[in-house]
């Protein structure tokens, strides 16, 4: 069964949560409130998200603090952040949002189908990337249990190569064709740029299973690559 990603509701007002629930829910995705900043640092400490969407005015801490203390935490500066108001003060009100390190500003009130659809490229981002990591630390694995092989001699281990290389090869079609839609469909700069570095990575990691098969390197040079 395929994990569902957490989706983060950032936003004081009751109403406001509701609507965003009702708006992403067709997503079949986990949505987490947050009242305020303060409670989405709190889910942030102990879950992961593939994305954050993030009201600007809330009292105590807005919408622009909460961000700033996100993205100094190693843990969430990833973690992509779509600023919502329900005002717009112009340019410099959006400049600042950027600056904080949002990927998206939208003002109040939003279209819900392409809030939907922005929301859900950076899952689909998400998603590819936790399959990524679930390749690689198979892999890793398996370099682990070779090292430890008695006599020093490491086994080939053909079958789980092919298994390996099977899923790599869905995750790398699967990636080519959202970075294929992204750019035919002019989404945000962010969201392409992302999908690209995901692919480098899909790339550095077909090359390292491509090491281990018979005959054309050792393991040492799967090891440089992760």
């Amino acid at each position: 069964m395929v994990q569902k990603a957490k989706i983060l509701l950032v936003d004081d007002r009751p109403e406001n949560l509701l609507a965003l629930e009702a708006i992403l829910s067709a997503l079949d995705q986990t949505l987490v409130r947050a009242s305020s900043g303060e409670e989405a640092l709190k889910a942030l400490l102990t879950d992961d998200f593939a994305v954050i969407l993030l009201d600007v005015q809330m009292p105590g801490m807005d919408g622009f603090e909460t961000a700033a203390h996100i993205k100094r935490r190693e843990r969430t500066r990833d973690i992509p952040i779509i600023f919502l108001t329900a005002i717009n003060h112009g340019p410099h009100h959006t400049f600042r949002g950027y600056a904080a390190g949002a990927v998206d500003y939208i003002s109040k009130p939003f279209d819900p189908w392409v809030l939907r659809a922005k929301v859900s490229v950076f899952v689909e981002l998400y998603m590819k990337n936790c399959q990524l990591r679930e390749q690689a630390s198979l892999l890793r694995l398996q370099l682990e249990g070779n090292g430890k092989e008695a006599g020093g001699e490491a086994k080939e281990p053909a079958g789980l190569l092919a298994e390996l290389s099977a899923r790599l090869a869905a995750v790398e079609e699967q990636a080519e064709a959202l970075t294929k839609q992204l750019n035919d469909e002019s989404t945000d700069a962010a969201a392409v740029a992302t999908a690209a570095h995901l692919e480098r990575k899909l790339t550095g990691l077909r090359r390292a299973l491509d090491a281990l098969e018979p005959g054309t390197g050792s393991t040492s040079s799967v090891s440089s690559q992760n």
